[in-house]
């Protein structure tokens, strides 16, 4: 009541005040919507892979470096999706790409207290590695939730930009999308015979930009089997 009566008095003596509340009313109610469609997406990525680990959604306006992202993640199993992350974000597909990766990170910690300990250590000692790792679990996730794969990459290839080479936790990013690439192309091939990214213009960007990586694919193809490139 009090609450009601203090508003009332605030737009009676100052009119300006009116429209500040109006614009906290609307913030409120998207910030309500967005953390509604993170439910929605996460949720449906947890229970078609019977994730038997709980993990929350989190959406957050403000803007956090990535180890800070990385790190609460793994240790509190929640994830945060800040402003930065969600502006880059064009549809449900896309969505579940960056759901679908941290929680791939996540659940890494959830095999009992010591273990769980033991694999969240094995990630800071080897970064590179358990981000390609992440990746692949990621598209998995994806695919068996029904959503798009090839998302990820339309996704990575317009939020992260190219460094000049790999940093000690990160692999250069044009490698990350070889990867997801090549991940896609042996054990999801449906996804890039009938892609429905073709027009998206981050896509064709991707396809610009990673011509030598996909030929060398298209030689390992060639001479390897798919059991040689672990995919049986």
């Amino acid at each position: 009541m009090f609450k009601k009566f203090f508003l009332l008095a605030l737009v009676m003596f100052f009119p300006t005040a009116s429209f500040a509340i109006e614009e906290v009313q609307v913030d409120s109610t998207k910030e309500a919507a967005v953390q509604k469609r993170l439910n929605d997406v996460g949720i449906s990525i947890l229970n078609s892979n019977k994730i038997d680990g709980r993990i929350v959604f989190v959406y957050d306006k403000t803007e956090v470096k990535e180890k800070l992202k990385l790190d609460k993640t793994l240790l509190d199993r929640e994830v945060v999706v800040y402003g930065y992350d969600y502006k880059f974000v064009e549809d449900d597909n896309e969505l579940a790409a960056f759901l679908s990766r941290r929680i791939a990170e996540g659940y890494r910690s959830y095999p009992g207290l010591f273990k769980g300990r033991l694999n969240s250590l094995k990630i800071k000692a080897a970064p590179k590695k358990y981000q390609i790792i992440f990746d692949k679990i990621g598209l998995d996730y994806m695919v068996r939730a029904g959503y798009n794969p090839v998302a990820m990459i339309t996704l990575v290839n317009k939020s992260h930009p190219q460094k000049r080479g790999d940093s000690l936790t990160n692999n250069v990013t044009s490698k990350r999308l070889a990867k997801m690439y090549e991940h896609i192309c042996i054990k999801y091939p449906y996804y890039l015979v009938n892609n429905e990214y073709e027009k998206n213009k981050s896509y064709q960007n991707f396809l610009l930009t990673s011509v030598n990586n996909r030929k060398m694919l298209e030689e390992k193809l060639k001479t390897r089997s798919r059991k040689e490139l672990n995919y049986e």
